[in-house]
């Protein structure tokens, strides 16, 4: 590599390097100061992430860096802009609620930047090494995250399922990818394509392609790779399981999507059945096994696990629409999960305690009538009701999963969906049916600035869909 492409290659990837610088200096900050330095080092953290995507956006232009393993192009740049608005909504949800979450350490906030670092860069991954590389380095955060209250019993058991499982499917996903490389000599995305299309697919291939998904399918939380998501989405606070369900979710369909389109585009047929049976499993399951929760953040982890495959219908299509309304529900998905998030941060008693069971929502409409009416809007909007935002994230999936004759899945979807609005409504007649057991303690200006975007989004999208829809449109033609 020559100085010119190394500098090529670093002006390409300022925004991953302003995280990574940034997340360096804070340490040291965090290390040097005193021990109440979490609430500056959180405030320069957003202000570093504020930073990197002023610069992702106004700055970065396309091109391949480092020898084709760095890729930045209009849907790169899209997913990233939503990875760092979830990253910075999270960040700015947690100032408030560190301390009684017991998060108040200054190495939180730099393991979020370390965190939206490893996303940044699964989303421009073009190699099967840099794509695993990124991805360790997004998962080893998280690992630390989901266990960082050590006080907790159940936040360290949460950290200790997520670390296993997560060990278990990124050696799935290392195997795949050696048996990839073994079978085509490459590890470029394009190469790999290349050597698909000249010499055609082989048994070998085959299973290599279902270990990387089925490795990348425990990142998204498919079935039937979903099984620590309720546990730890219960068990780790409050603040990071809401910075679990939004950017790192993003972050990983993005990667599933360039994967398959990009690298495996010639074997369409082959994933195509897989992501078909992930995408049904996955649907069904969120829909059906959410209905006997109690507690309402298992309640998300299962509704969670139902959108992703919801997500999954319009990869399954594999065309630029399917595409295009992946990004779309990813986005509104992201939107309405980090508002629902605002609202269970926001149920905390008067005397400090926080509570999670679906019961004490109980007459909030009586208690808190702003909170309780943005709840209904979201939860109404994961249903998929219309006018909102939620009906057209379904809509959009569904209609390419149709053009591209997969009718069966689009049909079994819209059933899962009537089934999973079921668990949703239930949340809704708490809140505006049932009598008040106790008033929430009055809730922080952050958290009610949150939820109530978030609202305004959810219910406003008719009138901003038109411009988001091009935008995604013009990133889902990247592939195309």
């Amino acid at each position: 590599m020559t100085a010119e492409t190394l500098i090529a290659s670093l002006q390409l990837s300022v925004p991953e390097l302003i995280l990574a610088i940034g997340a360096l200096v804070l340490l040291m900050v965090g290390v040097f100061s005193s021990e109440r330095s979490a609430s500056t080092v959180t405030g320069l953290s957003v202000a570093v992430l504020i930073i990197a995507g002023l610069w992702l956006v106004l700055k970065i232009g396309n091109g391949e860096a480092y020898a084709g393993a760095f890729l930045s192009d209009p849907f790169a740049k899209f997913m990233k802009v939503l990875a760092l608005i979830g990253s910075i909504t999270v960040m700015v949800m947690t100032v408030g609620h560190a301390r009684s979450a017991q998060i108040d350490r200054f190495e939180f906030p730099v393991l979020l930047l370390l965190a939206t670092l490893g996303m940044l860069l699964m989303i421009s991954a073009n190699d099967l090494i840099s794509l695993y590389l990124s991805l360790e380095l997004q998962s080893l955060s998280l690992y630390v995250v989901a266990a960082i209250n050590r006080d907790s019993i159940r936040s360290t058991e949460a950290g200790l399922k997520y670390f296993v499982l997560g060990a278990l499917s990124s050696g799935m996903l290392l195997y795949g990818m050696s048996l990839v490389y073994g079978f085509t000599g490459h590890t470029g995305f394009e190469e790999i394509a290349a050597a698909l299309t000249a010499e055609g697919r082989s048994l070998g291939l085959i299973f290599g392609l279902v270990f990387i998904l089925a490795g990348l399918a425990f990142k998204i939380s498919a079935v039937p790779f979903h099984m620590w998501t309720p546990d730890v989405y219960e068990g780790a606070p409050t603040p990071v399981t809401a910075f679990f369900a939004g950017a790192p979710k993003v972050a990983a369909m993005a990667m599933l999507v360039r994967i398959v389109i990009d690298a495996f585009e010639p074997v369409v047929a082959d994933w195509q059945q897989i992501v078909v049976f992930i995408s049904i499993a996955s649907m069904l399951l969120g829909s059906f096994a959410a209905i006997g929760q109690r507690n309402i953040k298992r309640l998300m982890a299962y509704s969670s696990i139902g959108h992703m495959g919801y997500a999954l219908v319009g990869l399954a299509a594999g065309s630029m629409a399917g595409v295009r309304g992946v990004i779309l529900y990813m986005l509104i998905y992201m939107v309405m999960t980090l508002g629902t998030f605002a609202c269970i941060l926001a149920m905390r008693r008067r005397d400090g305690e926080h509570v999670e069971g679906i019961d004490d929502l109980a007459g909030l409409s009586q208690t808190n009538p702003f909170m309780a009416t943005v709840l209904t809007i979201l939860m109404f909007s994961l249903a998929g009701i219309p006018p909102l935002a939620g009906f057209f994230a379904k809509y959009f999936v569904f209609v390419a999963a149709i053009e591209a004759q997969l009718y069966a899945l689009a049909i079994i979807g819209v059933l899962a969906s009537v089934v999973g609005a079921y668990y949703y409504l239930r949340v809704i007649k708490v809140m505006w049916f049932d009598e008040a057991k106790g008033e929430f303690a009055r809730t922080a200006g952050e958290l009610r600035l949150v939820f109530g975007l978030s609202g305004l989004f959810v219910l406003g999208y008719v009138l901003i869909g038109g411009p988001l829809g091009n935008a995604a449109e013009a990133a889902a033609r990247t592939f195309f």
